[in-house]
């Protein structure tokens, strides 16, 4: 008897442990009528003090580390959060550029003493773009670079798998240039290979893997990327 006695009371106690866990999940501070101002003037303060600490953060501590890594960074340069910079390369950014987020940047002087990346004025990189740079990535006058875009001028790793296991990297002729021209639009999470150059005003589909040139004013979707769309200066839209 007392054996069940106990039981149920174990059971009864697990009960209400959850029953209370379950109403403190479920607390909340009610707001109506009479705290409503006070609680809207809070949130107010909170972007308010939000936006000034990011901007701080931006003005005094990212952009002047940022800048201090840059051969050159033109007027009007913006930027969100400090980007991921591994190596050591050239970078030379133009007038009215724009980070959003936190783009990364490798650089590998494995194969060039110097790697070199450049950005034309009016670009804007999106955020988590990564660029991996062995030799040279250049790209053109207001170029729109989405988020999780990937470039890379070089594979990284050997074909060869005894190569790779021992630590060597890609030779030295695959390392091939990317050249991105003026007013390219590349699409989320494209990824653009060694040795591709982009023509002016062209549009890189959302996901597409770019492994060869792509003519000027041409959309190209796909893996691999193809041209699915001509475009003309009267018709931007015409098939």
């Amino acid at each position: 008897m007392s054996a069940s006695v106990s039981r149920s009371c174990k059971r009864t106690g697990k009960y209400y442990v959850k029953l209370v866990a379950e109403r403190l999940l479920q607390c909340h501070l009610p707001v109506g009528a009479l705290n409503r101002p006070f609680f809207s003037a809070l949130y107010r303060l909170h972007v308010a003090a939000r936006v000034a600490a990011g901007w701080s953060l931006r003005v005094l501590w990212y952009e002047p580390l940022w800048r201090s890594q840059c051969r050159m960074v033109g007027k009007r340069f913006r930027m969100e959060q400090l980007p991921y910079l591994l190596g050591r390369g050239e970078i030379v950014i133009g007038n009215d550029v724009c980070f959003s987020g936190k783009p990364s940047f490798t650089f590998s002087s494995r194969h060039t003493p110097v790697p070199r990346l450049s950005i034309g004025h009016g670009s804007f990189l999106g955020h988590n773009c990564a660029l991996s740079i062995a030799g040279q990535v250049q790209i053109g006058d207001h170029c729109l670079i989405a988020g999780g875009v990937r470039i890379a001028d070089f594979d990284g790793h050997p074909l060869d798998a005894d190569e790779r296991r021992a630590g060597g990297t890609s030779a030295p002729a695959t390392v091939l240039p990317v050249i991105i021209g003026d007013d390219v639009w590349i699409g989320h999470g494209a990824v653009i290979l060694k040795g591709v150059t982009i023509g002016d005003r062209a549009v890189i589909g959302a996901g597409a893997v770019v492994t060869r040139g792509v003519p000027a004013d041409t959309v190209v979707a796909g893996n691999p990327a193809r041209v699915v769309k001509r475009l003309t200066k009267e018709n931007p839209q015409s098939a």
